[in-house]
């Protein structure tokens, strides 16, 4: 047993900040003591960290965090360092969030793990590359390929050799339910789950992906809300130092209420949420922020996410995804221990994990784990796509 583990007086600090929130935080806010593991952890119960600030420790010391640094966010095989990744997305959408939960006095520790864990799951190559992935599980017959289901997955499943981190139901809702890229006006947390009804859950958007996933908890609404706030801005910037658009491109109508740079965006989409959402049991916009940044989505989603200039690679990367796929699926069907999914990723990995996945479920985990160059190293070098300069 270490030091200080079972320390009464360290365990009276935490019992103590437990009994301060009643009076800190709203009513429908979400208390550590209300943490919810699938296996309880008898070191935890007699430690002196709260429940979700554990879960923040984890996330950010998985593999699947590190991984962040090389994943695409919007814009890919681009030669500028100063165009957002995966890792300075999620940063942001935790700062905004908690930044709004200060004010709305919800559990910052809950909003920080959700956040930081909330695209863990995205596969190399952004929503192009979920978007080839979910086609190519659909045809190997195990459903859909979303990268909120994923980021559950591997947290829960895969990391630390096939035993997951034990996080709390509350962190795992919320991550699976962030769907940023919906639109909402207002957003109340849904009945609380159990981890049965989690399960079945995810299980039902892996089929259909007209499922909706409601967070059941204020802090997972929030966080939602949050993924957009912080990337419809911080795309728009993006685009402008890339040269797609100009800033007189943006719509009138949007720029009147929002503004029209990152800044200014992000300052009224988060005073608005905190203006409309205070004493209140859901996290909403007002009707014409709504619908400026609705117009704004639309405007970007056309503009920047569909632009030919940045999809001139996307065949070849559609046509990679399907040969590593198919190959590490054959590799693991003829058990040949050589190739690089039984070096890189089944090594030592538990055999409960093994057990309980198909070979194009544990093929699905490999890939989506990847980071954009390390699947590029994985495909033969005469196939790879080249960096543009747009």
């Amino acid at each position: 047993m270490k030091k200080y583990e079972n320390d009464p007086s360290l365990v009276q600090l935490r019992e103590m900040l437990d009994r301060q929130e009643s009076k800190i935080l709203s009513p429908t806010a979400t208390r550590n003591a209300q943490g919810i593991r699938r296996h309880p952890e008898e070191h935890l119960q007699l430690g002196y960290r709260q429940a979700f600030s554990v879960d923040v420790d984890r996330i950010l010391h998985s593999l699947a965090y590190a991984r962040y640094i090389d994943k695409t966010q919007v814009f890919y095989l681009v030669r500028n360092d100063h165009i957002t990744h995966r890792v300075l997305h999620v940063q942001l959408v935790s700062k905004i969030a908690r930044t709004i939960g200060r004010f709305l006095r919800l559990n910052e520790d809950l909003i920080e793990a959700i956040a930081l864990g909330h695209d863990i799951g995205h596969t190399p190559f952004g929503h192009d590359g979920e978007r080839f992935l979910s086609a190519i599980c659909r045809k190997n017959e195990i459903g859909y390929f979303h990268h909120n289901l994923q980021s559950v997955q591997f947290l829960d499943r895969v990391e630390r050799k096939g035993q997951g981190w034990n996080l709390c139901l509350q962190t795992l809702d919320g991550i699976l339910c962030h769907d940023g890229e919906l639109h909402s006006e207002k957003l109340a947390p849904a009945p609380a789950r159990t981890f049965e009804e989690l399960e079945l859950l995810i299980a039902a958007r892996r089929q259909d992906p007209r499922v909706d996933l409601i967070p059941m908890t204020m802090e997972g609404c929030l966080v939602r809300m949050s993924d957009t706030v912080s990337y419809i801005g911080r795309d728009i910037e993006d685009a402008i130092r890339l040269g797609l658009i100009r800033r007189s491109d943006l719509p009138p109508e949007s720029v009147k209420v929002l503004g029209n740079t990152n800044g200014t965006i992000v300052f009224n989409l988060v005073t608005d949420i905190i203006r409309n959402s205070h004493h209140k049991a859901y996290v909403a916009f007002s009707a014409d922020v709504s619908e400026a940044l609705r117009l704004l989505k639309a405007f970007n989603l056309e503009r920047i996410y569909m632009n030919p200039k940045i999809k001139t690679q996307t065949e070849r990367i559609k046509s990679l995804f399907e040969q590593l796929f198919n190959t590490c699926l054959a590799d693991i069907h003829h058990q040949r221990s050589h190739s690089v999914i039984f070096r890189q990723f089944l090594r030592d990995m538990s055999s409960d994990y093994v057990r309980k996945h198909q070979p194009a479920e544990i093929t699905r985990d490999f890939i989506s784990g990847m980071t954009d160059q390390y699947f590029l190293d994985q495909c033969p070098e005469s196939m790879r796509p080249r960096i543009e300069d747009i």
